[in-house]
């Protein structure tokens, strides 16, 4: 899986971080930017959580 985030969508609310935190983080401008592009195993179900918790739809995941 590969794991992207929307930088004009993105506003900040760092849900992703909190439910997925090694594979995102917020920067300097309060937003989300992904830590982990690939991430595995485990972590898949949650990055998929965070997505799926995002109130702006700003994560895309893809096929690796």
């Amino acid at each position: 899986m590969r794991v992207s985030v929307d930088g004009t969508k993105c506003e900040g609310h760092a849900l992703c971080a909190g439910i997925a935190p090694t594979v995102f983080e917020v920067n300097a401008e309060d937003l989300a930017v992904v830590v982990d592009e690939y991430p595995g195993g485990a972590t898949e179900s949650e990055v998929r959580s965070a997505a799926s918790a995002c109130p702006t739809m700003a994560i895309a995941l893809g096929e690796s």
